[in-house]
């Protein structure tokens, strides 16, 4: 039995309620059963450690490569529930890897920035579009806040500051018949991120600074 992932999760949940003003709304939005790729804006290394503990299902991330070189870190961190990603071109061992998990009723988070962006989001990669309409999974937006002040690892077992998580509504994307263009992909992408920008305060938005007529104010949750 894996015993990893739930006493670090037992561990960032309790760091969390002692060092750090944490707060989480929409957390009733999340799916109990089914595949599901959960998207959130990415600001630090401790990002996927928070989103497993407020996910209250088990869940598995992509990580880039670099991260497994060492024998130690590469058996923790697959323990964790995380797989090595190669960032410089497509990775079809990672993506069939997500698809295997989604397959199997898994919840997979991304970060489809592809790399931390401290404050402000930056366009999206491509990717995330193309793995939405190969798994025809749900999708969960999530907007963070806060984790911006915890650049190192080790801020992990030390998370400080106020760190608000806002859980939005899950969607799916439509069902595309062929090979969709780049243009396609590239919509579909600005459409995804732009569902977490609108759970982010301005400042927060970036590249996706919008005005959503959703009825949604995302600072009701800041």
């Amino acid at each position: 039995m894996n015993l990893v992932y739930p006493i670090c999760t037992f561990l960032q949940r309790n760091t969390l309620r002692l060092f750090a003003d944490f707060k989480v709304d929409g957390i009733e939005n999340v799916p109990p059963m089914g595949p599901l790729i959960v998207i959130c804006n990415h600001q630090s290394n401790v990002d996927p450690s928070i989103i497993g503990t407020i996910i209250p299902r088990r869940t598995w991330f992509l990580a880039k490569e670099g991260l497994f070189a060492n024998r130690i870190v590469n058996w923790f961190l697959r323990s964790w529930g995380a797989f090595p990603l190669n960032r410089e071109g497509a990775d079809l061992r990672a993506l069939r890897w997500v698809l295997n998990k989604l397959n199997h009723d898994q919840v997979v988070v991304i970060f489809p920035e592809g790399t931390r962006n401290p404050g402000a989001m930056k366009r999206a990669l491509p990717g995330i579009a193309r793995l939405a309409l190969k798994s025809q999974s749900s999708i969960l937006p999530v907007g963070m806040t806060g984790t911006e002040t915890l650049e190192k690892a080790y801020r992990v077992w030390y998370p400080t500051g106020k760190i608000r998580i806002n859980i939005g509504q899950v969607f799916s994307l439509p069902s595309i018949e062929g090979k969709p263009n780049p243009e396609v992909l590239e919509s579909l992408s600005d459409m995804m991120m732009s569902r977490i920008a609108a759970l982010l305060p301005e400042s927060y938005q970036g590249v996706y600074k919008t005005s959503l007529g959703s009825g949604y104010t995302a600072s009701d949750a800041y």
